[in-house]
């Protein structure tokens, strides 16, 4: 079956160092999204990037430390997220934020 709506998406750009209360900052916004009954969530590292500072981050061969870009995508109704928005504000302390409409097409089996 074949569903389609409409809806918004909200990807938050960080790296996969920030922290949350001593975890990864990515892994608490997933549960947080989770917890809030937002309908999907999907994180994605990257492999090169830079941000508001203007350094490239990028994986070095001797490094352990790099700090690599974090994408995370959440998709819901406009409603959903604008209630989420404000939780994203409390947890990201540096990074980007977007939100942008979006038509949801969704695949089941049933």
């Amino acid at each position: 079956m074949k569903l389609q709506s409409p809806g918004w998406r909200v990807r938050i750009y960080i790296g996969d160092h920030d922290q949350w209360h001593g975890g990864s900052l990515y892994a608490a916004i997933v549960r947080e999204a989770r917890k809030h009954g937002i309908a999907g969530a999907t994180v994605a590292r990257g492999i090169m990037g830079y941000g508001a500072h203007h350094a490239i981050h990028e994986p070095h061969v001797f490094s352990l430390s790099s700090e690599l870009p974090v994408v995370i995508e959440l998709v819901d109704s406009e409603e959903r997220v604008q209630a989420f928005l404000p939780i994203l504000d409390g947890m990201v302390q540096e990074g980007m934020v977007t939100v942008s409409a979006v038509e949801v097409i969704t695949y089941s089996k049933t």
